[in-house]
């Protein structure tokens, strides 16, 4: 006995709902493509001027090249010397950690200070951040240095007011315990930058907290330890992962003012002042460029570790709920 199927024939496929996916994938890389027309100049720069450049350091760090020749391998000569055979480069790490420790701190000291004396003027407060601001712009650059150099050298107006208040301390470029000092106050006076950013993160902090903190008894400094550096901790955080970077790669003045030897005895030998030595003085080109790639990992793992510790003491507005 045959049996009727009475299952409903399964209803025919729509073509056109096959081509609507393709129809829009098509249109969403037809609406890309703009956007890739106005980025290949960034993408072409990015790869043209960074990243073909690190590549060829990267392979010049394990070749002896001196500028003339053609680079010949030799592995990891270049960075068992740097850390086993070189005294003066660990002289140039101490010198700049040095720098770092002391300049870093000063600097945002200042341009908090200044920050929280510009927030409370009524008056003039735009004249005084872009008179403040000013040395950011003009400090980097060569003239500024020479001029700095000529303060501190021997005879210099440094020398002579400290010698007025019985201070005598010389000339700081040609003394090796205070050349490196020079160089610090030099940084520290370009504190416009991070002023700027440290105002406008006070300007962001509701006035209703102090005014809570001053009915519960709190005085100025408690105030400033309870209220302004929690609440201003995300800035101070972002200037300091700048600064440090910015400490490690400084140049211009250590050059300027030990003349590009990095004297006396020394004692201004920066590390990047050292890495421009080996590499265009002494055109030991695959040395220099092995230095600058340890330099590039310690920037890394620094910023790496104040990120991770940045949890326990940055405060975040919109995590105050979680």
């Amino acid at each position: 006995m045959s049996t009727v199927s009475t299952r409903a024939p399964a209803p025919a496929e729509d073509p056109t709902q096959t081509r609507r996916p393709a129809r829009k994938r098509r249109g969403v890389r037809e609406k890309r493509w703009p956007a890739y027309v106005f980025l290949s100049p960034w993408l072409i720069g990015a790869g043209v001027l960074t990243l073909v450049p690190m590549a060829a350091s990267l392979y010049l760090s394990f070749t002896d090249y001196n500028l003339f020749d053609p680079p010949r391998w030799i592995g990891l000569r270049n960075y068992s010397e740097m850390l086993f055979d070189d005294p003066r480069y660990w002289r140039s790490v101490g010198t700049t950690l040095l720098y770092v420790v002391v300049a870093v701190p000063l600097k945002l000291a200042l341009a908090l200070g200044v920050a929280m004396l510009l927030k409370s003027l009524g008056r003039g407060r735009a004249f005084y951040r872009s008179a403040f601001y000013a040395p950011s712009l003009l400090g980097a650059s060569m003239s500024i240095a020479l001029v700095w150099k000529a303060l501190f050298n021997d005879g210099g107006s440094v020398a002579g007011a400290l010698s007025w208040f019985g201070i005598d301390t010389g000339g700081w470029v040609g003394n090796p315990d205070l050349a490196v000092y020079a160089v610090v106050l030099l940084t520290v006076w370009q504190f416009g930058a991070p002023m700027v950013i440290f105002l406008a993160g006070l300007q962001q902090i509701p006035s209703d907290l102090y005014e809570a903190a001053a009915l519960d008894g709190a005085g100025r400094w408690r105030q400033f330890l309870s209220v302004t550096l929690p609440m201003l901790s995300p800035v101070v955080f972002f200037n300091l992962v700048l600064e440090i970077i910015n400490s490690f790669q400084v140049f211009t003045p250590a050059f300027a003012i030990s003349g590009g030897n990095g004297g006396p005895a020394d004692s201004t030998m920066f590390y990047t002042l050292y890495l421009y030595e080996r590499g265009f003085t002494a055109s030991h080109m695959g040395y220099a460029a092995a230095m600058a790639w340890l330099l590039l990992i310690a920037i890394g793992a620094i910023t790496l570790i104040l990120f991770r510790t940045s949890r326990t003491w940055v405060f975040y507005a919109d995590e105050e709920g979680r």
